[in-house]
Order: C-alpha cells, then structure tokens, then sequence
C-alpha cells in the first residue's frame, strides 16, 4: 500500500477520488510550505509505503541520484524519474532482510575455505577489497544456470561446521529455493555477501542508494525518497532481470556489517507527552514519528514546518487538528499539511501512529 504523492499508486481523497499529487499541486505553498519547496520543488519528497512480504522480494539495488538522472535521460518508461530512493524499513511483528554487506573478513572466510566458491574469486588480487567483491558477484550474477545449481548442491553437501558463524547460511538456501529455484543467482549472493537479519517490532534498518537489498518475510513500514527507480538482478525471474553490469558497477560498499544496517530511534522535540519516539535517517527528504499509546493516553504532536503522512498500524482513537475530530482506526491514513499541530487519543484497545514528516 502507497501513501505518498507519486503518480503511481498516488493516494486519493477518501470523500472526493481526487489524487495526493492534484491536490498538492494545487496548493503547495499552503500545504507543503516555502522551505519543502524551496529544497524538494512543489511535492511531498517522500513515499511511505506498508509492505506484506509472504516471499522473498527482488534482490536490488535504488540508484543513486547522478545515475538515476542518467537512466531517466536513457529511458523513462522504466527509471520514472531522475531521484534517488535511500530507504528505511520498520518491521510491525517479525521481519526477516537481506541487507548491506557482512562484515569483510566473514565474506573472504566464506571464499577462501568452502571449495565450491573458489571459482568466483579473481585469480590475480593482493589483497580481498571492494573491487574483489564487486568482481566476485559480477562473476556469481553471469555464472551459468547450470552451475549455479551446482554450486548450491555442493555447498549444501558440506558439514555446517565449515561455515563457522555463518551456519544459517544452510538453513537459508532451502527457503530460498523453494521460492524461486536453485538456480537464481540470487541465493548466492544474499547468503555468502550480506547481512541476513531477523528483527522484532520496532526494529528499523537503513538502505542507502546503491546498497543490495532483498526483503525476505514479514510486515514492514516502509519509507523512502519520492522515487520508484531500481535495479533488480535476483529473486525473480530472469526475464525481470537488469543488466548485471549495470547493477554491479552501481554498487557500493556501505554499509559493511549487520550493526551499522540498523537504525535506532531518539527522542523527538516534536512530542508535546513523551509518547512519541523519532527515526532519523542520514538522509534529507523525510524522518519518521513513532506514537505509543495505551487505554486513554493522550498525545499531541506540534506543528511541523513541512508535510507529513500519518497513519495507525494497530488499535482504535481519534485524530484532532484544526478544530476537528476524526476516528483514527488502524488502516487510517491522513494527510497533514505543513504548519498544523494533530492531537492522538487512543481508545481502550491503544492506538500506535507512525508519520513521515518532511525535514
């Protein structure tokens, strides 16, 4: 579900039909405010989404800014715009992700004791560095469909007490399999070069443009830069595949172990209760609130100078700005304008709120 003003999916006013992105640009100054327009032009620069992930989505890359102006330039129908999409993902119960790369001596370890990926690793290198890495999944994405198959059977041969702290590794390939077959080059590169992490509620990651990426399982709060540009090269079917130059010459190498993925939260100035918790990415376009409340709690978050996209993802209350009083139920998604301060109340069943807010 997208909640933002992308023409794409955009959000709709319930009442009227009308879409997000007609209504903004129809009044941007009043909703948006001179400093979002100023940096970000007359949109919401931001595209929070919710995401039900049954089975592994596409491993993928967002290009960065400088690219994605290139691809939109070559190709518009595919690359829809010229922005980058650095992201943030927020799990609602568990929630399983590939994401950026492990840590570097765990990847060599892997490529240097398990026979089977010796085949990957470039003959002449001195040292294990990003341009070994980068040339090893270059090497994995162009390998042939039938030894990639093979090379699964094989490592799956080897006792789990090769693979050290990396034993899940064996757990892993099985699922991946069955999903999309022994043959996606996919499983590969996910399972030996990147961070597989299981999260709980309230646990967020970060991806920067360029960064791999697959989501595995679970529901999530996704949001991202105002951006629908990726480059996909596993999980999916081959025909669905992007250049495999194009992907790995993208890539880059931050960040480097599963602790510097995460993204925890701070305390916000925002919250007028101390219900409220803050994501805060390294990114301009947008931070995300977090809302908490139990049977009765009251929370009033003050006026921002920039848009924002609220909504519930659990419970029942009610939603008050501007002299008016609204139910807020989970699955409720309201649009707030720039400068206007919204009150929470939750019923006796609580009420938990995220909104995206542009900075």
């Amino acid at each position: 579900m997208w909640m933002g003003d992308y023409p794409i999916l955009p959000a709709k006013d319930l009442k009227t039909g009308e879409e997000l992105h007609k209504i903004v640009d129809e009044n941007k100054e009043k909703l948006l405010g001179k400093t979002c327009i100023e940096k970000f032009g007359g949109v919401v620069p931001f595209l929070p989404k919710i995401l039900s992930i049954a089975k592994a989505l596409p491993l993928q890359i967002h290009p960065n800014k400088q690219l994605s102006e290139r691809l939109h330039k070559q190709n518009p129908d595919k690359f829809p715009d010229p922005n980058h999409k650095p992201e943030i993902a927020i799990a609602l119960g568990p929630f399983e992700v590939f994401a950026g790369w492990k840590d570097q001596g765990d990847i060599q370890a892997l490529f240097d004791e398990l026979e089977p990926l010796k085949k990957f690793v470039p003959e002449q290198h001195s040292n294990f560095d990003h341009e070994v890495l980068k040339q090893i999944c270059l090497n994995i994405l162009k390998t042939s469909e039938q030894e990639t198959a093979r090379t699964q059977e094989e490592l799956a041969k080897i006792p789990k007490e090769k693979y050290g702290k990396q034993g899940y590794i064996l757990e892993v390939l099985p699922r991946l399999q069955q999903q999309y077959s022994k043959e996606d080059p996919g499983n590969l590169v996910a399972l030996l070069t990147m961070n597989f992490l299981q999260l709980s509620a309230g646990d967020a990651i970060y991806v920067p443009a360029d960064a791999p990426h697959a989501y595995l399982s679970g529901d999530i709060v996704e949001c991202m830069a105002r951006s629908n540009n990726v480059l996909n090269t596993g999980f999916c079917p081959r025909a669905e595949r992007d250049d495999i130059e194009l992907f790995t010459s993208a890539l880059t190498f931050g960040p480097h172990n599963a602790e510097e993925v995460k993204l925890g939260t701070r305390k916000t100035d925002k919250s007028q209760h101390g219900k409220t918790s803050e994501y805060a990415p390294p990114m301009s376009e947008f931070n995300m609130l977090k809302t908490s409340l139990k049977d009765g709690e009251e929370e009033s978050i003050k006026a921002i100078a920039g848009p924002s996209v609220v909504f519930a993802t659990s419970g029942s209350g009610k939603l008050m700005a501007e002299g008016q009083r609204h139910d807020f139920n989970k699955g409720y998604i309201f649009f707030v304008g720039q400068g206007v301060e919204v009150k929470y109340e939750a019923s006796d069943a609580g009420l938990e709120i995220y909104q995206a807010y542009a900075k």
